[in-house]
């Protein structure tokens, strides 16, 4: 088996494990990874060889891009402090936390590599996180707030692991250098992520066929992403920012088959990138452990000892920051999204698991040093993050249903539900304003104003059935022959919908994915048959 037999059985394994997953009730990310080691233990799956400086570029672009769809700009604003406390300051801690750790239990290991360590086994992943907590079902504020974190933790991570791997590599730290190198890459990241999300957005918008958009919606994470790298920025927050303008700007109501591609297209690449990345981290635990002969008795204790940190760190973090937010949110009107309670606390501090960042970043270490040395350590690093990456996906990914479901943790249904239902009148009161409209400026026979009318109706309905129950009358409305003039008219009704619901998503408390969802189910009914 060739290397790109290999890729093509973990692409396989990405689509089949999806069904089987839910057959077993487990998530896929960890399903993958137990794949990638069984694949591993077959003689005849090669050793993978990836360049490090590949891993990054690869992989992140793609699984960031995917997670911001998710998300809104009015929702990341909204949650700006719980992100805050939990993608920046406790990535420091955390990092801090296991620096210690590692030089304490690590004879020989250097400083830097130790603050790359920590960095890079920090920050949770939001994949591996929001594939658990959208299966279980947990309420949307909490699977929020882990997106939130996993989307904006990478930043500071990544920044975090460059400095220590720059000073690794050179032997020289300078503090005032290295705050100057965060901010210098923060500025340039926002700067190039801004200008390529105008100059994609003004393409998209002079692009008419809905293929070449969602082509072009590739390529612009990737050269966010290496413009930002090449000029000393963070790739990531390059491509975080990019991704959030286009969700903001680029939105065109009646760009349904734009929309309707797009999603799918995004939807194949994630599951796909995010299956082989997964996979990669069962394939690479031969070689990791093979590179760590000899020192095993060494090296498992101490990876341990880092997992217990990561993981207590995190706890210890997280119940005194969600009390506090709790004060401050009763203490003030604020639209942010928090535990409700020390149950939703400890789901969401049992929800840390670590994934793609952790390993992509664990290989891209450098082989060497300036002066052509072997880079301290990078066996021991490497070693620790894979045992710590799999503990928490093993441990906490298989036990964090029954965990939910022992404390009694659900999602609240009813409130997307409501929301739901109010979307769906607010989307049958535009359609049927615009068909006032309609009605004033032309003449229109009876019956087709009445098979309008009952159109009108019905795309509230599809969304919500419960508005069946608010109007009998209407329910019992008979349906007309559908005529050319009548869908030419029932489009014009369904944009004004859309535009109705679209402008949702920019408003406070309401929740994008919900809106997404009703505005799908708007575009299907666009299309033909529909």
């Amino acid at each position: 088996m060739d290397q790109l037999t290999l890729l093509f059985a973990l692409l396989l394994g990405s689509v089949v494990m999806v069904p089987v997953a839910e057959r077993l009730r487990l998530p896929p990310p960890v399903l993958m990874t137990v794949l990638g080691g069984l694949l591993a233990l077959l003689p005849l799956v090669p050793e993978v060889r990836l360049p490090p400086e590949f891993i990054l570029p690869l992989i992140l672009p793609p699984v960031l891009y995917t997670a911001v769809q998710r998300t809104s700009w009015r929702q990341f604003a909204a949650n700006v402090r719980p992100i805050l406390l939990l993608a920046v300051a406790l990535v420091f801690v955390t990092t801090a936390a296991v620096a210690v750790v590692a030089q304490a239990v690590v004879p020989g290991m250097p400083l830097a590599p130790a603050i790359a360590l920590g960095a890079l086994v920090a920050p949770p992943d939001p994949v591996a996180a929001t594939a658990v907590a959208g299966r279980l079902g947990l309420p949307r504020r909490m699977v929020s707030i882990l997106e939130g974190e996993g989307l904006f933790n990478d930043v500071t991570a990544i920044t975090l692991y460059h400095v220590a791997i720059a000073a690794a590599v050179t032997g020289s730290f300078s503090a005032w250098h290295a705050g100057g190198e965060l901010v210098l890459s923060a500025v340039v990241a926002v700067l190039v992520g801004l200008v390529l999300g105008w100059l994609t957005a003004r393409l998209l918008a002079l692009l008419g066929d809905a293929t070449l958009r969602t082509g072009l919606t590739l390529l612009a994470p990737f050269a966010a992403y290496a413009l930002a790298e090449e000029l000393r920025g963070s790739g990531v927050l390059a491509v975080l920012v990019a991704a959030l303008f286009l969700a903001e700007r680029a939105s065109d109501p009646d760009d349904v088959a734009g929309r309707l591609t797009g999603q799918s297209f995004w939807g194949v690449l994630d599951l796909l990138v995010t299956g082989v990345a997964f996979g990669l981290i069962g394939l690479e635990l031969n070689v990791v452990f093979s590179a760590a002969a000899g020192r095993w008795g060494e090296l498992l204790p101490a990876a341990g000892l880092v997992l217990v940190a990561v993981v207590l760190v995190r706890l210890l973090w997280l119940l005194p920051a969600a009390w506090l937010a709790q004060r401050l949110h009763r203490g003030g009107d604020l639209d942010e999204d928090i535990p409700h309670s020390w149950r939703e606390t400890v789901i969401m501090w049992w929800s840390g698991m670590r994934g793609v960042a952790s390993i992509a970043l664990a290989l891209a270490v450098p082989l060497t040093v300036d002066g052509g040395g072997a880079f301290p350590e990078r066996d021991a690093l490497v070693f620790i993050a894979f045992v710590v990456v799999l503990g928490t996906l093993l441990i906490q990914g298989l036990t964090l249903p029954w965990l939910a479901g022992r404390l009694g943790v659900r999602g609240d249904s009813r409130a997307e539900e409501a929301l739901e239902h109010e979307l769906a009148v607010r989307a049958a009161r535009a359609a049927k304003a615009r068909l006032r409209e309609i009605t004033a400026e032309r003449e229109l026979p009876e019956e087709v104003s009445e098979a309008l009318l009952r159109r009108a109706y019905d795309i509230g309905l599809r969304i919500s059935p419960r508005l069946a129950e608010e109007d009998r009358r209407e329910q019992a409305t008979q349906r007309a022959e559908r005529a050319r003039d009548l869908l030419l008219l029932h489009a014009e009704l369904l944009s004004a919908a859309r535009h109705a619901v679209l402008a949702a998503r920019a408003e406070p408390g309401v929740d994008p994915e919900v809106v997404d969802r009703v505005l799908h189910e708007l575009d299907r009914r666009s299309l033909p048959h529909g």
